[in-house]
């Protein structure tokens, strides 16, 4: 597995990350036994980069993962959590919960207990923790004081502006920032990503499916249950649907023609663009993690960039990510 720099002369990670949220929080609980198996398969392959968050499944998540490594070297796992300001359920915990700097160390020992680990790799707030009542450099300065003390060894950020990037950067190195990036979504790049190359800050880039959309399997006749947390997505919305998908039918065009799958090729676009890049595959199993390596052994040359690109034209994607437009809860 071939290996990129997080952030600014970081550490080495695997050119791809497992996204977790899925195996206990976006589409429910998912077979225990075949969610550890893909964590094992991925560690397997050379995956090193595990993506979390303590409010996947009201801490569910954190103690599934603390499972799937037992026997695991810890230096073999580079594990990112999210958090969102909230004590979970699973956390077993009774202390002080809110949204301020003073209770991050409360919340980073809940997690270091769910994950059985002495420190996490990359600490993150999520954007339900951003509480535009309090700055961003308070926020930063508590989890750069969990640094200090060797809980922490890497802060990240989720969801915001160049403005937050800036002011948070100045307090402490970031060293990434994780949104979502893909054919589906390239709103980064006029301002964001520019930033970030400035800066020496790496991408870690979720939704490269957007939601399964562009795994090349969805029909307009398939039918979300009420659980799924896809049946709010503007995307998936009726009007929005059959526009989605025939930009879907557009790039099976071309990936039939080099002979991969169309997710293999959405994830081979996101990986094309740049070494400061780092997507996260939602593989929930083994079949869906194959399918995802893939995408590795593809390599697009400019004139592959190009039709790719024209099959998918940003402006004729319809419908948001999330139900609610990110200007209305990130940081600008």
């Amino acid at each position: 597995m071939k290996k990129r720099a997080l952030g600014h002369n970081g550490p080495l990670v695997s050119e791809i990350g497992l996204g977790c949220m899925g195996m206990s929080w976006l589409y429910g609980n998912a077979e225990r036994s075949e969610s550890i198996a893909t964590i094992h398969a991925t560690l397997e392959e050379g995956i090193t980069l595990f993506d979390t968050g303590d409010f996947y499944g009201d801490g569910h998540n954190e103690l599934l993962l603390r499972e799937a490594f037992q026997g695991i070297q810890r230096e073999n796992a580079f594990i990112s959590v999210k958090f969102d300001g909230k004590l979970h359920s699973q956390g077993k915990s009774h202390r002080e919960s809110n949204n301020h700097p003073h209770t991050v160390k409360n919340l980073l020992e809940d997690t270091l207990l769910r994950l059985g680990v002495e420190y996490i790799d990359l600490y993150q707030p999520g954007t339900a923790c951003i509480d535009p009542n309090v700055p961003i450099e308070e926020t930063v300065g508590a989890i750069a004081d969990m640094v200090k003390k060797g809980y922490v060894r890497y802060i990240g950020l989720s969801e915001v502006g160049v403005d937050t990037i800036r002011r948070a950067h100045a307090v402490h190195p970031i060293s990434w920032l994780q949104m979502e990036y893909s054919l589906f979504n390239r709103s980064i790049e006029s301002n964001i990503l520019p930033t970030l190359r400035e800066l020496g800050i790496s991408l870690s880039a979720y939704g490269v499916l957007s939601r399964g959309l562009l795994s090349g399997t969805w029909s307009k006749d398939r039918v979300l249950g009420l659980d799924d947390k896809r049946s709010n997505g503007p995307r998936f919305a009726s009007e929005n649907l059959e526009k989605n998908l025939a930009l879907v039918e557009s790039l099976r065009e071309v990936a039939e023609e080099k002979q991969v799958t169309v997710a293999q090729l959405a994830i081979a676009w996101v990986l094309s663009q740049g070494e400061d890049v780092i997507p996260l595959v939602g593989a929930r199993k083994r079949s869906q993690l194959q399918d995802s390596l893939g995408a590795l052994d593809l390599n697009l040359s400019s004139d592959d960039l190009l039709r790719i690109e024209e099959a998918v034209p940003p402006e004729l994607v319809a419908g948001e990510y999330f139900p609610v437009p990110r200007e209305k809860w990130f940081y600008n």
